[in-house]
């Protein structure tokens, strides 16, 4: 049997809200009557983690497992990665005061793995600034470090995920119809397949995309701050198009081909859903921009010299073995494993494969803790 023990706590800067609710939230689950020695804490940008999919599964391998949120739980587009740390930092603090565990590890899933890093970065050396206008959230330079690290299908960061992906045929970010035929992902004269050169066009431009945004984003705040103001919102449109969810040749994996978290990459590019679509221009200078954002992971996961671990999904429509592959070049730890396991980004399929990905873990751990 499973206990899920419901945790809320305030945290710095953040005290209970007027209508009731803390900001950082989550659930602890645990074998029924045990007390582990080891705790999981997995958190994301913006995604509810609390009932993570492998809270249970990993539980019943005794390992106990806390699902947290920070505040910035559904609150995206008003991300700071200081205030979120402080907030991971709580749920750590629990894990080792409240629930007895003698080892925490992180796990980055998704687009955590990139903010997980920055955690055990920050508390190994902290050199993490807040954004322009803030003063440091306190407790910031005082985060209790973990003992361990895992990567699950994560991204290299949110600045890197958002490039990769976004399209490079977009010439104005406020007409979503405006494209450069030439760089149109879609248009049969360009592929698929896609030549070798096409493809450098392109990654070039994406970047080039992400550099302009930025440009445009500090303008506009120097703007708005003469004037009075404090930010604004705006849209970034056409972000599922990545070459490599259109063409299987690409990076060859197990992947459906032609397909994006959101089912078929045209159509959702052309839809409303995406990340970074809706942003502000702070957010888009502390989360998003290759060049400001600090939610970046190599340089992070340079600092993690703790024991790691590294799964690759070979069908995720996602991330790519490229990534794993940065990802674990890029830690710093003497004891790192890289793993490849069928499954898409969530592993629903194949049959058993969550149950694998424990089971891996689980091991893992057992070995080293």
């Amino acid at each position: 049997m499973i206990t899920r023990t419901f945790i809320s706590r305030p945290s710095a800067g953040a005290p209970r809200a007027g209508a009731g609710g803390h900001p950082c939230q989550g659930l602890y689950h645990a074998p029924e009557g045990a007390r582990p020695k080891v705790g999981m804490i997995a958190t994301h940008y913006q995604i509810d983690f609390a009932e993570h999919y492998l809270a249970d599964l990993m539980a019943r391998r005794g390992i106990g497992f806390l699902g947290w949120n920070t505040r910035f739980r559904g609150y995206e587009w008003n991300f700071r990665l200081d205030q979120a740390l402080v907030d991971i930092g709580v749920g750590v603090r629990w894990l080792r005061e409240e629930a007895g565990v003698d080892s925490v590890v992180l796990l980055g899933n998704s687009g955590g793995g990139s903010l997980m890093a920055a955690y055990q970065a920050q508390a190994v050396d902290p050199t993490l600034r807040p954004p322009i206008d803030h003063e440091p959230v306190p407790g910031v330079d005082e985060l209790p470090p973990a003992d361990g690290y895992v990567s699950l299908a994560a991204h290299l960061g949110r600045p890197d995920v958002l490039t990769a992906w976004m399209d490079a045929a977009v010439v104005d970010e406020f007409d979503p119809v405006a494209t450069d035929p030439s760089l149109d992902l879609f248009n049969p004269e360009n592929g698929p397949p896609y030549s070798a050169e096409f493809i450098e066009r392109y990654r070039r431009a994406q970047v080039d995309r992400n550099h302009r945004i930025t440009a445009w984003a500090k303008a506009e705040l120097a703007r708005l701050t003469e004037a009075g103001y404090h930010d604004r919102h705006f849209t970034v449109p056409r972000t599922w198009a990545d070459p490599r969810m259109v063409d299987p040749a690409l990076e060859p994996t197990d992947r459906k081909p032609n397909s994006c978290y959101r089912g078929l990459v045209e159509a959702a590019n052309r839809g409303d859903r995406g990340i970074a679509g809706e942003t502000t221009v702070r957010n888009w200078l502390n989360m998003w921009s290759l060049s400001e954002s600090p939610c970046r992971g190599e340089g992070n996961l340079t600092k993690i010299t703790v024991p790691s671990l590294v799964i690759n999904p070979t069908g995720d429509t996602g991330v790519f073995p490229s990534d794993a592959d940065r990802i674990a070049g890029a830690l710093a730890a003497e004891d790192k494993t890289r793993r490849d396991h069928a499954g898409d980004h969530y592993f629903l399929t194949p049959d058993g494969a969550r149950d694998t990905v424990a089971d891996t873990i689980a091991g893992w751990v057992a070995a080293r803790f």
